[in-house]
């Protein structure tokens, strides 16, 4: 490898094929490298007595075979991803702009998060980043085409690039590409703006105002705002719909976080903000959307208020519960505050499952199960 202190060799022996011209004439170059007679003679003793020549093995007729002079993949550098994407679906299959989206793939995937990547496979009809970038790479692999048709290779390539036609898909990969860019400015000096102590200020009301007009313009669109806004609420929220607005709100040009929401919020009503040092749960949005909408008076976490309604529901109940029915009460109620709610076959899964699952919980609290379960979502997600 490029780097490696290689010694001098006498003997370059060849055990794969090497297709890149310059990688060729490297490993060659191994081989020229002089070599000191008495080095030479203690590995290995002869009558010579000095290098004056190399051998090369080849096993397998690398130096027969054509080379190619190597070349970066991405050689549209100057190229936006954007005019890339529209040409490859315009039809474009020249071998440049494909390698240059399939080295912009690859990187993308490195950064891309689980939601992008899920995304991605639902909008290219089941491929990953990775299979596109791959699909285009071996479409255009020599080896694999030479043999081939040219109405047979143009059709390969055409059918790796099949998935870029779908607008959606390439929105999504603008957006991706937009989240992972980091421009970084190494030419223009930096300059002080502003020196008051209303900076914070200026930055947690542009924030919350962005928000506040956000959800005010959406709330007929977005399922979670639609159920928020109706009074008394018509449908039970869940949790898809609350990450649906969430992915709404961190897309471009919003970029909005939700603790950094959170810290906005308190740094405007510090007095009627909680929790703003807490690590915040997707769930917290609903408090945050409530709070903005003045259905209450306090931003409080989520899980703070589903556990205030807990205890409510506890007294309100009336009937005693026993120790272990209690235990796992608290766990459907923790449940309910990361996930909004609950259902039976969540008892299959973790925490739940761990002790005993659905079978424990039925024995816990047998027909009169599906009523509490129907109660803690009602009351505690209220």
């Amino acid at each position: 490898a490029t780097g490696t202190d290689i010694k001098p060799v006498e003997i370059v022996v060849f055990m794969r094929s090497v297709k890149s011209r310059s990688f060729f004439e490297q490993m060659k170059g191994r081989g020229v490298r002089v070599c000191n007679p008495t080095d030479l003679a203690a590995v290995n003793p002869g009558e010579h007595i000095k290098k004056d020549h190399f051998v090369i093995v080849d096993c397998v007729g690398v130096c027969e075979r054509d080379k190619t002079d190597s070349r970066p993949m991405d050689s549209k550098k100057s190229v936006p991803l954007d005019k890339l994407l529209q040409a490859v679906s315009l039809g474009n299959v020249e071998d440049e702009v494909l390698s240059s989206i399939a080295a912009r793939l690859a990187r993308l995937d490195k950064d891309a998060s689980d939601a992008d990547r899920a995304k991605v496979v639902s909008l290219s009809g089941g491929k990953t980043l990775r299979d596109l970038a791959r699909g285009i790479v071996d479409a255009l692999a020599i080896d694999a085409t030479q043999d081939m048709p040219p109405a047979q290779a143009e059709q390969r390539l055409r059918d790796s690039i099949w998935p870029f036609r779908t607008p959606a898909l390439r929105e999504q990969l603008l957006k991706m590409k937009q989240r992972a860019d980091l421009v970084i400015d190494t030419v223009t000096k930096d300059t002080l703006l502003d020196a008051a102590f209303t900076v914070g200020s200026d930055r947690a009301t542009a924030l919350v105002q962005s928000f506040e007009q956000f959800i005010a313009q959406h709330k007929d669109e977005i399922t979670a705002l639609q159920i928020l806004y109706s009074r008394p609420t018509r449908a039970p929220l869940k949790f898809e719909d609350v990450k649906a607005l969430a992915d709404a709100l961190h897309a471009p040009p919003l970029n909005i976080d939700e603790g950094a929401l959170w810290q906005a919020y308190a740094t405007l009503r510090k007095d009627a903000v909680k929790g703003a040092t807490q690590r915040r749960l997707l769930t917290d949005l609903v408090s945050l959307v409530r709070f903005a909408m003045q259905q209450t008076n306090e931003l409080v976490p989520y899980p703070e208020r589903v556990q205030a309604n807990f205890k409510a529901w506890l007294a309100q109940h009336g009937k005693p519960f026993t120790a272990e029915q209690q235990h796992w009460l608290e766990m459907i109620r923790d449940h309910i505050a990361a996930n909004l709610g609950i259902e039976i076959d969540d008892f299959e899964y973790a925490p739940f499952n761990a002790q005993g699952g659905l079978g424990k919980v039925h024995q816990l609290f047998g027909a009169e199960l599906p009523k509490v379960i129907e109660e803690l979502n009602r009351e505690l997600a209220a």
